[in-house]
């Protein structure tokens, strides 16, 4: 895991619980998670695992019950009102499944170009064109929102996103109203501009399929990081690459096994473990009974 102190996103002991009419839900149980500066990252998980949760706290929309989220330097949690407005400016751009909250439906896609610009406090293009021609969207800037198709939409949000040259862009579920063939295309896109300009780019999805698009992926599970993905050398076409699985283990020595592993061995409630000379050993609290042994006792 990335040193915290070299991380674009430093999360310590996130605990976030919602309490409603006397009864407590606790989204985040103490999440750990570190991301590099230039790391293009996705988050996947069931609904109700957490990552949305996660999301809001590192969009500034919420703050954790307890833990600490540091982005690009800023310790979230703790920012002023005035602060928070500075650094969903600035700071952190984002892209949103529903095109309504990117794209201002009535302003041409240069129009909204500009106004993220002008409320960015920047005067003139900046990197405009740049973002312009890397995402393929100098022929629709003319073009209202709902007059281009769903893939060029989200092409113009993730220019609104990065226009003011934001330390991290976080997309919550990208490509969810999109088909396969167009999700394909926006997240070759995203993963371009990640290599291009080094923005650090965190996609938070159900959709395990995103993870074969990304470099890095974390899996989120009852509020905590249960496992991390990682492919090298990897061909986004051909799927190609190697891939290396690990289950982490948090600040305080909790790790999550995968649920096919517990059910391949049986293991419930408790598991027998064993320290061996370069690894730990992991066992059903009962051994399986031998072949034909069930029988000679019966």
């Amino acid at each position: 895991m990335t040193s915290s102190t070299d991380a674009a996103i430093a999360c310590r002991g996130l605990v976030r619980i919602y309490a409603a009419k006397g009864i407590e839900v606790q989204a985040l149980q103490g999440l750990d998670l570190d991301i590099a500066g230039g790391e293009l990252v996705a988050i996947v998980g069931a609904s109700g695992s957490g990552k949305s949760t996660l999301l809001g706290i590192l969009s500034a929309h919420d703050r954790p019950t307890a833990g600490t989220a540091v982005v690009a330097g800023m310790p979230v949690q703790a920012l002023t009102r005035a602060q928070r407005l500075h650094y969903r400016r600035r700071v952190v751009g984002f892209v949103w499944q529903q095109t309504g909250r990117n794209l201002v439906p009535y302003l041409s896609i240069d129009d909204n170009l500009r106004l993220a610009r002008s409320l960015g406090g920047e005067k003139g293009p900046g990197r405009t064109a740049e973002l312009v021609d890397l995402l393929q969207i100098g022929d629709v800037l003319g073009r209202m929102p709902d007059e281009v198709s769903g893939g060029q939409r989200q092409r113009a949000a993730i220019a609104v996103g990065l226009v003011n040259d934001p330390a991290v862009l976080l997309a919550d579920e990208p490509t969810g109203e999109l088909d396969d063939a167009t999700s394909a295309d926006v997240l070759e896109a995203m993963r371009q501009i990640n290599a291009e300009l080094g923005t650090t780019t965190l996609i938070v999805t159900h959709d395990a399929t995103v993870s074969e698009h990304v470099g890095r992926t974390i899996q989120i599970r009852d509020g905590r990081i249960s496992s991390e993905v990682f492919r090298e050398d990897h061909d986004i076409r051909s799927g190609t690459g190697v891939h290396r699985e690990f289950t982490v283990v948090d600040s305080v020595g909790r790790m999550q096994l995968p649920k096919e592993y517990l059910a391949a061995l049986q293991i419930r409630d408790r598991a027998r473990l064993e320290l061996l000379e370069d690894h730990v050993g992991v066992y059903p609290e009962h051994p399986r009974p031998a072949a034909g042994e069930e029988d000679d006792h019966a």
